[in-house]
């Protein structure tokens, strides 16, 4: 929220919701208000407060983290990556105008491919993004600004980010650079004079490193002449971003800064070691305003420890650039993050305590999830928390519809004593806010025994859940009454589905592996099931890309295009035997997809004289399919697959060893 605290009425209230009990029973069990208060997180009164908490638990999680203090940012002092210029870097920073409002809800053109998103509206980072004329890619850590609507792909400009971009958000004339740095933790800074931390702490060893997340605003009106705008610097590492219209959210975990090595007296009693700051830096005029990130007050924290880390949430409207104009910070760790229009949840492993004594049976594995309210597009707000049992496997994992957030989620089988007591399965679990928390409204488990997730995707009232071990049960589940969700049929097949993609007319496509009767993997397969009859699923089709071959597209899903005009699926594919010219396959793949069959159009490689790299990603333009590697990009008809053109990228030295953040440009004291 915009630092400032929920009222203490709102965290007081106790309110009592049903949740179901076993799936189908239609009689929801309730939540005592004991249970239902112990999953609403507690807001620190003062930083006196938050600095006590984190001492006293300080030694029950100490040893797993490195040794640390805080960074010592007056180290950072190397010049700010040049605002302005073309591939030789640029010139004056002075006299940049600000980039010009975008118009809301600004889109990708009819006859251009955007980034492949879970939820339609909600716009995630990628490494490229395009408005439909020019392409925008980051590669070797530089952004570059590519002219797709030339005859040939030319390159506009390189505009050098000193390495520290690795991904994109596209509003208007603005992208959104975000990258994270490590950076150097010089031995013996704990304790100095001017850190800020208390005199005897212990020094820190040599080699070690801590993250610092860099914002950047770019003006791209003009693609030939991007100017940096301003760059904000935040402690901790980039987790995730979305963006609604003109606001985007960028998640940032954070962990404490104040643990050196010893014992807990060691650790600082100041809130600088607690709660993470951030410098934003003005490219126009070189000022700098530090600032701590949030108040005290405005932290939450569960009322089960989950640790020391920060998680925050960072609003910034995107029609003003940075900094970010509020920030909502939760005491525990980010893992997977998903959003709807109104909604951004963060779910992570809660952290538990490792048995004592052999014989000790493991404690029960669940995921804390907390909701974020993004309905307002100038705040984001806590509003509540929940638990599911066992683990996520991503954010398909997650989905809310009409309210109702459902997941799935896997739990491991249990081993101790010798012998394992518990088998694993995978459950779908749906919930509602009610009263601060994450109240669970029905469950159905049993999926997959001994086997885990791989693949899951929720459209409407539908769930459908791929789980693998040796073969591929693809379950559908019925969502239509959360109160009691129910499994409608099961399909069995070789291999498995990690990522599914609704083609419309009652089609899902699957990208996964062809697999043998025991599980060994074949190669990546493309699956179209006919879901018309959700009791009876069936696969139409099926073809192996190639054998002994993976793609990215199989756990990232922004690397898979689906340009529904021509029914056309692009994916990345590396095959790792030897192909029909006596060398393995590098690039990407092209297929026609449908009810009718699997059709490969062409494939596509990045051999350049001498170099060889892999398909990153894929990008449709008029007639024309871009497709983007560290090497540079190439042009083919979609028709044909025949080959337009190709523009390299400048291939820069980059230094050996480990890269700290000397190029980050600014002391945070």
């Amino acid at each position: 929220m915009r630092l400032r605290a929920l009222t203490a009425a709102l965290l007081a209230t106790a309110l009592v919701v049903p949740a179901a009990a076993a799936a189908g029973d239609g009689a929801p069990a309730k939540r005592s208000p004991r249970a239902a208060k112990k999953l609403r997180l507690v807001r620190f009164d003062d930083c006196s407060e938050l600095v006590g908490f984190a001492r006293r638990h300080a030694a029950r999680v100490q040893p797993y983290y490195a040794p640390g203090g805080p960074v010592a940012f007056d180290t950072i002092a190397a010049p700010l990556p040049p605002s302005s210029g073309g591939a030789e870097g640029g010139a004056s920073t002075d006299g940049v105008p600000t980039a010009a409002p975008a118009a809301p809800g600004a889109a990708v053109g009819n006859d251009s491919s955007s980034t492949n998103v879970q939820e339609a509206g909600v716009d995630e980072p990628d490494v490229v993004k395009t408005d439909g004329d020019t392409i925008f890619t980051i590669a070797n850590g530089d952004l570059q600004a590519v002219d797709a609507r030339s005859p040939q792909p030319k390159l506009l400009q390189t505009l050098e980010l000193g390495g520290q971009g690795q991904t994109l958000l596209l509003h208007g004339n603005k992208l959104l650079v975000i990258g994270t740095k490590f950076v150097d933790q010089p031995a013996g800074s704990v304790g100095a004079a001017g850190n800020g931390v208390s005199p005897g702490v212990a020094p820190v060893p040599d080699y070690y490193y801590r993250p610092i997340t860099i914002l950047t605003e770019v003006d791209v009106g003009d693609p030939a002449n991007m100017k940096m705008i301003r760059t904000e610097l935040v402690e901790g590492s980039f987790v995730s971003a979305r963006l609604t219209g003109d606001t985007s959210r960028v998640v940032v975990t954070s962990p404490p800064a104040a643990f050196a090595p010893g014992v807990p007296d060691t650790v600082d009693r100041r809130i600088s070691g607690w709660v993470p700051k951030s410098a934003v830096i003005d490219r126009r005029n070189g000022k700098t305003r530090r600032r701590t990130i949030v108040k005290c007050g405005g932290v939450r924290r569960p009322r089960t420890f989950a640790g020391l880390d920060m998680v925050t949430v960072l609003t910034i409207d995107m029609s003003r650039g940075l900094p970010a104009v509020d920030a909502d910070s939760v005491m525990t760790s980010a893992e997977t993050v998903y959003a709807s229009k109104g909604s951004l949840y963060v779910a992570t492993h809660r952290w538990t305590p490792p048995p004592t004594t052999p014989d000790q049976p493991p404690p029960k594995a669940t995921t804390a999830i907390h909701r974020f309210d993004t309905s307002d597009a100038d705040s984001t707000t806590y509003t509540s928390s929940g638990e599911v049992p066992g683990y996520v496997a991503s954010q398909w994992s997650l989905s809310e519809h009409k309210g109702v957030l459902r997941v799935a989620t896997t739990t491991d089988p249990e081993w101790w004593d010798g012998a394992q007591q518990v088998a694993g399965q995978s459950t779908v679990t749906t919930l509602a806010e009610r009263g601060g928390v994450l109240e669970k409204l029905g469950s159905v488990g049993g999926l997959g025994q001994g086997e885990r997730i791989f693949g899951v995707r929720f459209i409407e009232d539908t769930g459908y859940v791929v789980t693998f071990r040796q073969t591929d049960p693809l379950y559908t589940v019925d969502l239509s009454t959360p109160t009691a969700p129910k499994v409608l049929g099961e399909l069995k097949i070789l291999g498995y589905s990690a990522y599914l993609h609704p083609l419309g007319d009652d089609l899902l496509l699957g990208v996964g592996q062809d697999a043998t009767e025991d599980g060994r993997r074949l190669g990546t397969q493309l699956s179209v099931f006919d879901v018309s009859d959700l009791a009876n699923v069936r696969r139409l089709q099926q073809r192996r890309l190639a054998t002994g071959s993976s793609s990215s597209a199989e756990f990232d899903h922004h690397a898979f295009l689906y340009w529904a005009p021509r029914s056309l699926a692009v994916l990345p594919l590396t095959e790792y035997g030897y192909g029909s010219n006596g060398a393995p396959f590098v690039g990407a793949v092209g297929a026609r997809v449908g009810r009718g069959g699997i059709d490969e159009v062409g494939r596509v490689t990045h051999d350049w004289p001498g170099y060889v790299a892999g398909v990153e990603r894929a990008v449709v333009v008029g007639e024309r399919l871009f497709t983007v590697s560290g090497l540079g990009v190439k042009s083919n008809d979609l028709g044909s697959f025949g080959e337009v053109g190709h523009v390299d990228f400048p291939q820069p030295p980059r230094p050996e060893g480990p890269v700290g953040c000397a190029d980050c440009g600014v002391a945070i004291p």
